[in-house]
């Protein structure tokens, strides 16, 4: 029964929008709570209710068969646009070498947001996120143990990442690892690429959307946490070691919306006034 989950988890390729922090549906069972901009988009104006698109891969190849929506009949979307740590984050041995540099991301987020603009319809948002700095993996996890060493006292996340890291299936390499330096590095270029996205927030101007530039709202998370009395380690995926955790993507959820509501509210809209009354008509049609 202990992997009666994994094909599902697999042919997910163990991505699980369903809890995620920008489309989570479904109340989670998996270590923390499930709340989403999607679910406050809905509360807010239940005529969003279904109304989300999940891309977890390299988006712009495949926006053309998945982009549910359309030009000039479909309201304005909004995008949120984040790489969080793909665009450093590799099992390579010169992990530097293989991460991606300004003038490629660049190139690559403009080439992203040519193609939306031909495709979103007229009045839509893009919100534009930082990548995070990945120091918090090794200050926060290296010395704990892993649930596989936790019984015998034998297996740290530190000794995990170095196992990964010589079978060169690390997940990042950059900050996987023991070596305080290359960890630097890896956040010293993370803020480079960021600052290439706060400049296109501010410098670049699209027919169909306005942009706008977040932090990752890590730092502010793990404050978040520590005030209602939680550890910053449980903010980070027990078994990989690498991924933020359900509570992570939870608390991020209000951090990002009333950033979003006190910054920019045009991007949420107006609360509709019409609400009990989709409610009462409609009910929930069966949930999802």
């Amino acid at each position: 029964k202990s992997f009666a989950n994994l094909p599902m988890a697999f042919s997910d390729e163990l991505d699980w929008p369903q809890f995620s922090e920008i489309t989570g549906f479904l109340n989670s069972t998996i270590g923390g709570w499930t709340d989403s901009l999607y679910l406050r988009l809905r509360k807010r104006n239940h005529c969003n209710h279904r109304d989300l698109v999940y891309f977890p891969i390299n988006m712009a190849p495949y926006l053309s068969f998945s982009l549910a929506r359309n030009q000039l009949l479909d309201n304005p979307a909004i995008v949120i646009y984040a790489t969080i740590g793909n665009d450093v984050c590799n099992g390579e041995r010169d992990t530097l070498a293989h991460m991606t540099t300004p003038k490629e991301m660049l190139s690559n987020v403009m080439q992203a947001l040519r193609y939306l603009d031909s495709r979103l319809p007229n009045g839509s948002h893009m919100i534009l996120t930082g990548l995070v700095d990945g120091r918090f993996l090794w200050d926060n996890l290296h010395d704990r143990y892993h649930p596989l060493g936790q019984l015998n006292k034998d297996v740290t996340y530190s000794q995990l990442y170095s196992f990964l890291d010589c079978l060169q299936v690390s997940p990042c390499s950059g900050w996987l690892t023991p070596n305080e330096t290359l960890r630097n590095l890896t956040s010293e270029r993370a803020l480079q690429l960021s600052n290439v996205l706060k400049e296109i927030a501010r410098s670049e101007k699209f027919a169909n959307f306005d942009v706008f530039y977040m932090d990752f709202p890590l730092r502010q998370t793990a404050e978040e946490w520590r005030k209602i009395g939680g550890e910053p380690w449980q903010l980070i995926e027990p078994v990989d070691g690498f991924h933020p955790s359900q509570i992570a993507a939870a608390i991020g959820t209000g951090i990002t919306w009333q950033k979003v509501l006190h910054e920019w509210p045009q991007v949420l809209g107006k609360e509709n006034p019409f609400n009990d009354q989709i409610e009462a008509i409609f009910k929930d049609q069966g949930g999802y």
